[in-house]
């Protein structure tokens, strides 16, 4: 371990603040989204705080898929440097349980507020009353802008607090909400299956009077059947040697494209 002091200050604070805001969405890609944003920002500290193989481990932890509104990630971020700097690589399984658990519940808090509801409403205003001549309504944009920083601001701070809150109040119990976490997470994951993902079977069997549509078999044996079984085939290639993202998507789309020629697969 570094000699160097493993406490943050509100400047260490601000400095990953700072690095989030101009990372998150920079380093954008279709693999692994914004994690090399989220490594970007916590790196000078995974630095004080770890030394040669330890120090991998958990920059490779870091570097794992990561996404979620940019305005709201922040606030796992402060969790995460709670924790690493009280309990250190010990907690890594935790920190990556709550990464994974986090994200997917604030992605659709920090969409619907931040990037559906406040530009709608706000924009509108401020659009509208720019085209009546009013120079208020680019004011008022402004001014809400503003206030969105500031707020994003914060959200690291709040996190940081509740990360130290956390740790004192369940000093022991980090496995179970490492747990808890993964299952929030894997839950949220399952959930968006079927309501993501539109993949069909119009596959129409006919034998004198008999009809027999292959998609109402499969709704018996299980509802959103097909969805679930090309998300667990992609899934399942995804961890071979070799295969990357790009390539998973060109096969998704050439299957699809094949499949829905020959009418076993459809929207």
């Amino acid at each position: 371990m570094k000699t160097e002091s493993k406490s943050l200050t509100k400047k260490d604070l601000f400095r990953a603040n700072w690095r989030w805001l101009w990372s998150s969405q920079l380093s954008w890609n279709y693999e692994r989204m914004m994690a090399p944003g989220y490594f970007f920002t916590v790196l000078p500290f995974l630095r004080r705080w770890y030394q040669d193989d330890e120090l991998v481990e958990m920059m490779q932890m870091q570097s794992q898929f990561f996404n979620v509104n940019a305005f709201v990630g922040s606030f796992i971020i402060g969790m995460d440097l709670a924790i690493e700097e009280k309990q250190g690589s010990k907690a890594k399984d935790t920190v990556a349980g709550i990464k994974t658990g986090l994200m997917g519940p604030l992605a659709g808090v920090g969409d619907t507020i931040f990037s559906a509801i406040i530009p709608t409403i706000c924009g509108s205003i401020g659009a509208y009353m720019g085209l009546k001549g009013n120079p208020l309504g680019a004011l008022i944009w402004i001014i809400v802008n503003l206030i969105v920083l500031f707020t994003r601001f914060n959200f690291l701070n709040w996190g940081y607090y509740q990360g130290n809150k956390l740790i004192d109040s369940a000093s022991g119990k980090l496995n179970l909400i490492t747990d808890s976490a993964i299952l929030l997470g894997v839950t949220v994951v399952g959930a968006l299956i079927p309501t993501v993902i539109r993949a069909k079977v119009p596959f129409v069997y006919h034998a004198g009077k008999v009809t027999l549509k292959m998609q109402d078999i499969l709704n018996q044996i299980m509802p959103s059947l097909v969805p679930v079984v090309l998300v667990a085939l992609v899934y399942w290639l995804l961890g071979k040697k070799n295969v990357t993202s790009t390539k998973m998507i060109w096969f998704v789309l050439i299957l699809g494209i094949v499949l829905s020629y020959f009418h076993i697969l459809g929207a």
